[in-house]
Parts: C-alpha cells; sequence; structure tokens
C-alpha cells in the first residue's frame, strides 16, 4: 500500500492507495471516525451497481449503519436541488453530528457528498472513496466541494477537507476510455505545472495500457504533488491557484457546450494548449509547448482545440474564481514544470481570446 498525508492544521488525513482496498473499506473508515454510528454513503446509478455491495459488507462488517443514496449519474446532480434531497435523507437517516457521510464515486458524487456533509448540521465527517482517474488524482484530495448554479460550475462550495481518501486502483479497469482520458487530462496537467521529469515518464507512457501497469506510482505522485499545493494554500488564494492551468479557457469551452458536449478533462486539455499558445504570444511559454503538450494529450484521444463564441469565453472569465474586479489571474507556463499566475486585465485576455 502506497500512503500519504496531508497534514493541515487540526485536519490531518490519510490518503491510501491499494489494489483491494474497497473490501478493506470498513475498517479503514473506523479508524478515520471512531465515534461514527451511522455512515451515510452517496453513489451515484453507474458506480452503484458495481461496487456498493462490497462497500456495504465492509462498512457493516466494522459495525456501521448504513444507508446508500443513489443520484443520477452525470453532472446535473451536481445542483442545489439534489443537495437539498441529500440533506433531507440523511434527516430521515437520523444523523448526527458525530456520524459520517462517505462518497463512492467520481467528482460529481465526492463534490455533492462533501458539500452536503460541510453543511448538514454544520458539518460532519466526510470521507472520499473516488473510482474515477479524475476523481482520484484531483477532485478527491485537497478539500474543495461544491454544486453547479445556473450562472456556472462550483459557483456555491466549501472547503471541507476529507477524514480519509480511500483509493482502489482495480476499480479503474472498468472505466471506458472517455473517462479514463478525462482522467489523464488531470495527470498531464500536474507534470505541466509542477513536475518536468513526471511529464517526461507520462511521455514515455502514451497508451493507457502503459499508464495502467505503472498506475500506482501515477496516483502517489500526482496526489503528492497536490498535497504539497494544498498545505501551503488551502483556500485558493496563491500556489493553489496554480492547479487551474486550463480550467479558465476549460469552462468556458464547456459553457460553449452546455455542459453536454464535451467533459471537463476534454475542456481542461484544450484549455491547457489555448493556454500555452498565450503564453507563447506573450512571450513568456517558450515556443513549441503547445505542440508537445498536444502530442501527449493526443495520445489518450483528447481535443487539442474547442470551438467557443466570443459570448462563452467573456463568461467564463467573468465568473472565473481567481478574478478580483476588472483582472485575472491566467496560469501560464514559463516552461513544462512550471506555472505561474499572469495578472492581467479581462478585457486584454478577451482582446487576446
Amino acid at each position: 500500500m502506497k500512503q500519504l498525508t496531508v497534514r493541515l492544521p487540526g485536519r490531518e488525513y490519510d490518503i491510501l492507495i491499494q489494489r483491494g482496498i474497497l473490501d478493506d473499506a470498513g475498517a479503514r473508515v473506523k479508524a478515520a471516525c471512531p465515534k461514527a454510528v451511522r455512515l451515510f454513503v452517496v453513489t451515484d446509478s453507474t458506480v452503484g451497481p458495481l461496487y456498493q455491495d462490497r462497500v456495504r459488507n465492509s462498512l457493516t462488517e466494522a459495525g456501521f449503519r448504513t444507508v446508500f443514496h443513489t443520484v443520477p449519474a452525470g453532472e446535473a446532480s451536481k445542483s442545489p436541488g439534489e443537495l437539498a434531497r441529500l440533506w433531507e435523507s440523511m434527516m430521515d437517516f437520523g444523523l448526527t453530528r458525530t456520524d459520517a457521510v462517505a462518497a463512492l464515486g467520481g467528482g460529481v458524487v465526492g463534490d455533492l457528498a462533501g458539500f452536503a456533509a460541510a453543511t448538514i448540521l454544520r458539518g460532519v465527517d466526510f470521507v472520499q472513496i473516488p473510482t474515477t482517474l479524475l476523481a482520484q488524482v484531483d477532485s478527491s484530495v485537497g478539500g474543495k466541494v461544491a454544486v453547479d448554479l445556473e450562472h456556472g460550475k462550483n459557483l456555491a462550495g466549501a472547503f471541507w477537507q476529507p477524514r480519509l481518501v480511500l483509493m482502489d486502483p482495480q476499480v479503474l479497469g472498468t472505466l471506458g476510455d472517455r473517462t479514463f482520458a478525462d482522467g489523464m487530462a488531470e495527470v498531464i496537467k500536474y507534470g505541466c505545472i509542477l513536475d518536468a521529469e513526471f511529464y517526461t515518464f507520462l511521455e514515455q507512457r502514451p497508451s493507457r495500457g502503459e499508464i495502467m501497469a505503472d498506475i500506482e506510482h501515477v496516483l502517489y505522485t500526482c496526489c503528492d504533488l497536490k498535497r504539497g499545493v494544498v498545505t501551503q494554500d488551502e483556500r485558493d488564494t496563491g500556489l493553489r491557484m496554480l492547479l487551474n492551468f486550463g480550467h479558465t479557457l476549460g469552462h468556458a469551452y464547456e459553457l460553449a457546450g452546455r455542459y453536454e458536449t464535451w467533459t471537463h478533462g476534454q475542456a481542461v486539455a484544450a484549455g491547457m494548449v489555448k493556454a500555452a499558445q498565450l503564453g507563447t504570444a506573450l512571450g513568456i511559454t517558450p515556443a513549441g509547448t503547445a505542440e508537445r503538450i498536444g502530442a501527449l494529450l493526443g495520445c489518450f484521444g483528447l481535443p487539442l482545440s474547442i470551438p467557443c463564441a466570443h459570448r462563452d469565453y467573456a463568461a467564463a472569465v467573468g465568473l472565473d474564481k481567481k478574478g478580483a474586479g476588472d483582472c485575472i489571474s491566467l496560469i501560464l507556463l514559463e516552461r513544462l514544470g512550471r506555472a505561474v499566475p499572469h495578472p492581467m486585465g479581462k478585457n486584454a485576455l478577451m482582446a487576446l481570446l
């Protein structure tokens, strides 16, 4: 088993990476949440049929009283309406402040369940059991939880660190290629912004099979890089902004497709290429960087560009949480492995786009 500890004041927690750890979930969760009697588990209509029986059996053996709440798979479930239904179901279950909530699924389930845990009874313990590559390397670590509003993604949320993160690499075998590729966009992002050596490692493994052969190393490296950032900047006011490389423009591409045409990973992939191109145009990013990033993204079938209208760029830039007033910090690359925030006026960015 590979183990990482995220050390934040009063909120230390472990990330455990091990094949088959789903069958040991009960004992692991009990150790992390010893006072909990009830465990409210949120899953979705895709993941539940695959894994909820294994997890339920393990939790029951550990002495938990459990209920599994299933939401429809997809981004539409990350909504205020679904959040309200979770709150009511938690109260029906008799959840108390010493009990806990667990998320069994991808990023949508983790964000939704985490926000519910952060707000029900003014906050209860929370456990992440991510089942997609994207959730394992990114959204399950760091404590950002949220739901979407009609105005855009993740606009209502909180910082609520989990008590434990359990990652079973075996569950990635049930992912479709498109969903696996979504996660690879975030994996590649880590190499772009923080670790050139890791980027080269990925270039030497340009297929799903080669990545899966070294998946524990990939998961550990990504989580270790994110841990280093989060422990220095939990609230996303400085260093943590670097993790949003490709996301400002990526959110525009998601909006352009009305959150149906393009997945998050596809949008981030195109956003990273575009950001590298903008960085080169501004004299910050070395020439050829966008092409090198595009070559690796292309190995996993990710798009290198996405059509986007001016109004969608404007909407995404206007709502970007890295913005302040009329300015925004666009994350650019000084080189592969080193990202920097580039403050600029929103109007200047729109003109460049």
